[in-house]
């Protein structure tokens, strides 16, 4: 085999259709939009979920039951390999990770997560929550995981 004889698999490539192109294209003129209407316009279309001035399905439908999504808390992820970019005996917060790249908001709570080796020595870490593997890691390495 040379790199002259590759080629897609077969069907999984197509032209694109050069719509408005005319008439010998096929699809000259109208497009394929049809004449006039609101679909043939200029950002023609009704939006998502329109049902031609009926109440539509998400209306009519009541609304019951609880949801927990709301309460939920989401917490911004960092590995403990990631700390590694950290000095010895180095106090962490969210504004220190912040800085290195590896959150993208003070405000939201971290948590630690054991994945990885952590070769920094002494290291203070404050965060909202550590796991189990992450903070015996932190420990071991001689520094305090810190719940805030």
């Amino acid at each position: 085999m040379k790199l002259s004889d590759l080629a897609p698999a077969y069907g999984s490539t197509h032209v694109a259709k050069r719509k408005g192109r005319g008439a010998g294209t096929g699809n000259g003129k109208t497009a394929g939009k049809g004449h006039k209407g609101q679909n043939a316009r200029s950002g023609g279309g009704v939006r998502v979920g329109f049902e031609g001035g009926q109440m539509p399905i998400y209306r009519r439908l009541p609304k019951r039951g609880f949801n927990n999504l709301r309460f939920t808390k989401t917490y911004q992820v960092v590995n403990v390999g990631a700390l590694n970019d950290f000095a010895e005996n180095s106090v962490i917060t969210s504004e220190e990770l912040l800085k290195k790249g590896l959150i993208s908001d003070v405000e939201a709570p971290v948590k630690f997560l054991g994945d990885g080796e952590l070769e920094v020595k002494g290291l203070t870490v404050k965060a909202a929550k550590f796991s189990a593997t992450a903070a015996q890691k932190i420990e071991a390495a001689g520094g305090k995981a810190e719940v805030l």
